[in-house]
């Protein structure tokens, strides 16, 4: 694979497992307000969209006031639950070291709260190790915008033809497409290979071994 300058990366699926902390916040959500019979499957296939479109498409819901109360909820769920359920995949730290050592810049596009994500990386990495991460509290868009990873890419003053997106999702690839980036799939979620196999794509790989 062609060696990029920057390497920026989603988080959930991606880098991480939290789908376990994700399902329980939304249940809790969910079953508090009569929402029941909605698989775990139908909850992890929402990861990576907003919590407000996860909602939607989980209960139907439109009404922008409801949407918003149910978020301030998961927020309160996830303080107590997401960072203890959230779990690196065993290659995560192997790889961004080793993309680090090697000169390259690696940050995180998520649409997960930044706070929430640096909880965890924290606790994992050294500081200031990460040359950037953008969550959802950073954009007013929300991926499939690029706005996220223009913002990354204008901060860290690279260039687009010399960065990677790397994500587990349909969202992650328009994301990049919509970018202007080269993406790369990683099958650590829900996704399948088929399902990203359309979007343009540098590879698809089962774990992020791929890009070393």
């Amino acid at each position: 694979m062609k060696r990029y300058q920057t390497y920026l990366f989603d988080f959930d699926y991606t880098l991480a497992d939290s789908s376990k902390g994700i399902v329980i916040c939304f249940r809790n959500v969910l079953e508090r307000h009569g929402h029941t019979g909605i698989s775990d499957e139908t909850i992890k296939r929402t990861i990576g969209k907003t919590l407000e479109e996860s909602f939607t498409i989980m209960t139907g819901i439109t009404d922008t006031e409801t949407l918003a109360a149910y978020r301030k909820e998961y927020v309160k769920e996830a303080d107590i639950h997401m960072t203890v359920n959230t779990f690196l995949f065993s290659e995560t730290l192997e790889v961004l070291q080793r993309l680090k050592a090697s000169g390259a810049k690696v940050g995180i596009i998520s649409t997960k709260y930044r706070y929430r994500i640096m909880s965890l990386m924290n606790q994992k990495l050294p500081e200031n190790f990460l040359d950037i991460v953008v969550g959802g509290e950073d954009v007013k868009t929300p991926k499939p915008s690029p706005e996220g990873l223009n913002f990354a890419i204008s901060h860290l003053g690279t260039e687009k033809a010399d960065t990677l997106y790397i994500g587990d999702s349909t969202v992650d690839a328009e994301t990049a497409q919509a970018a202007g980036v080269d993406f790369a799939g990683v099958l650590h979620g829900v996704t399948t290979r088929e399902e990203l196999a359309p979007y343009p794509h540098i590879c698809i790989g089962n774990d992020l071994n791929m890009l070393i």
